[in-house]
């Protein structure tokens, strides 16, 4: 049987992180300033890369986010910039930069 996979925030790491069991899988680092949360790198273990993990766990953490509903979201890891990118009926969360 496999194990599910486990979806953790540790705040005291600044971290989202996915786990098999007690494997860790991948971790999405970020900044919180009480009003935005910025996603600042996504991060596979080498080997397991290539399953998926990385967009799972980006999946997970804005779906955390929303549901909390008091921050938004700023895409500062390439990989979370992409997820938006394929998933922008989530873009809704996505923090606006104003320009002067």
């Amino acid at each position: 049987m496999t194990e599910a996979l486990t979806f953790t925030d540790e705040p005291d790491a600044s971290r989202f992180a996915l786990r098999r069991g007690d494997t860790l899988l991948s971790v999405l680092d970020y900044r919180d300033d009480g009003r935005t949360v910025a996603l600042t790198r996504a991060f596979t273990v080498p080997t397991f890369r290539g399953h998926g993990y990385a967009g799972e766990l980006v999946d997970r953490a804005v779906a955390r986010l929303e549901e909390r509903g008091d921050r938004e979201v700023i895409p500062v890891c390439w990989y979370v910039a992409d997820w938006f990118a394929a998933h922008p009926e989530r873009a809704d969360i996505l923090h606006e930069r104003r320009t002067a």
